[in-house]
């Protein structure tokens, strides 16, 4: 059977609304997307990366605004951007600032002036290239800002391919999506103008903060 090719958004948003999906092509069996995971409340795990953000904050690739809403109740000054449209509504239906927005090609407010850029839940991987988008996230930042960045385990290697989602019997257009862990996050970061000030793990979770360079 073939089955229909569908936008990325068109069937993000079949998943947004509780149909199970999963990623197909980036490992040997389709991985399922822990939707119901980004669609609850933040957890004590979510909350404990939050802790590394600072002042107003961007968070990139907001999804249904899981960890906007939390930024938001500890009292940042928070926009969700995502392409999808399904998450940009779901943010906002949390009460939280959104605009549907490709980060990698449109230009957001505040330019210049945000405190954080947020990379939750593997949106490093956003385009297929981390170099390319924490160059972009570092020109969203006020001098002195930074970028959390959460990343994959120790001993994860760094790779990047195209991937196609599936829900039920829609399959997505290819896109390209990475990984980037730990292992590799100083040196990609380097590439990008950035260093690497801390990194820690929180319940198995992995998050590197990183900034500009001082003068």
């Amino acid at each position: 059977m073939t089955l229909p090719d569908e936008s990325f958004s068109t069937v993000f948003s079949h998943a947004l609304r509780g149909e199970p999906c999963a990623v197909v092509g980036l490992a040997d069996e389709p991985e399922p997307l822990p939707v119901a995971s980004w669609s609850g409340e933040a957890d004590a795990t979510d909350l404990a990366i939050l802790g590394h953000c600072e002042g107003p904050t961007v968070d990139i690739g907001c999804g249904p605004g899981r960890m906007a809403a939390a930024l938001a109740g500890l009292g940042h000054e928070v926009l969700g951007v995502d392409v999808v449209h399904e998450a940009v509504g779901q943010t906002r239906e949390r009460g939280v600032a959104a605009l549907r927005r490709d980060v990698l090609a449109d230009r957001l407010p505040g330019e210049g002036r945000w405190r954080t850029a947020l990379l939750a839940d593997g949106n490093v991987g956003i385009g297929g290239d981390p170099q390319a988008l924490l160059e972009r996230a570092a020109g969203l930042l006020e001098p002195g800002g930074r970028v959390v960045v959460e990343l994959a385990a120790p001993g994860v290697a760094h790779s990047s391919g195209w991937a196609r989602l599936q829900c039920d019997d829609t399959l997505s257009r290819p896109f390209r999506w990475a990984v980037l862990g730990m292992d590799d996050v100083e040196r990609v970061a380097a590439a990008a103008g950035l260093v690497v000030l801390s990194s820690a793990e929180h319940d198995g979770r992995w998050v590197a903060v990183l900034s500009p360079p001082g003068p």
